[in-house]
């Protein structure tokens, strides 16, 4: 897929999330429901910002701080969620795009390829490590593959390294809230 193609795909199912001067990322995960970092929500109500312009108000619903993640309705988003990859697709030296909002730039496109996959540090989390540059406002944004397929979550850089959360994580979390359809 060309890359122009593969950002106005990956546009279309990114929102901008903002509560005052606090910007990030979320991913359409169904009809009226957003994903995002939990670290990007900091109040119960967040404005949304869709690619075509439009804005709405998203409540959360759900938010796990110690995994990073936050479940958002949407009510008359509008939008069909975004296409996960399927499960093992994600390998070291996969080619991976992410979009999002860095330092305010909306629906930027960065590339890179799998750095690595599992814990930063012995015994932490596992993480979907890559070599793009992300920034802040890309938080909670898509990572994607070549295809425009969900990944995971970005979430942070540390080492240089972009960290995302990977899309088993995601979807365990989003079927633990009980309130949105997959």
């Amino acid at each position: 897929m060309d890359l122009d193609i593969l950002a106005d795909s990956l546009r279309r199912v990114t929102v901008q999330v903002a509560r005052g001067n606090v910007v990030g990322a979320g991913v359409v995960w169904a009809p009226e429901w957003v994903v995002t970092n939990a670290h990007v929500i900091r109040h119960r109500s967040v404005e949304i910002g869709l690619a075509d312009g439009r804005r709405a108000e998203g409540l959360v619903v759900a938010e796990d701080r110690e995994a990073d993640l936050a479940l958002l309705r949407v009510p008359h988003l509008g939008i069909p969620g975004a296409v996960a990859a399927e499960p093992g697709r994600v390998r070291v030296g996969s080619l991976i795009v992410a979009i999002g909002h860095p330092f305010g730039i909306r629906g930027a496109l960065t590339r890179g390829i799998v750095h690595a996959l599992g814990p930063v540090t012995p015994g932490g989390r596992s993480w979907i490590q890559g070599d793009l540059k992300l920034g802040p406002g890309n938080s909670g944004g898509p990572l994607a593959d070549a295809q425009g397929h969900l990944l995971g979550l970005n979430a942070m850089v540390a080492g240089g390294l972009a960290l995302a959360i990977p899309l088993g994580e995601v979807s365990r979390f989003v079927d633990a809230a009980g309130v949105c359809p997959a």
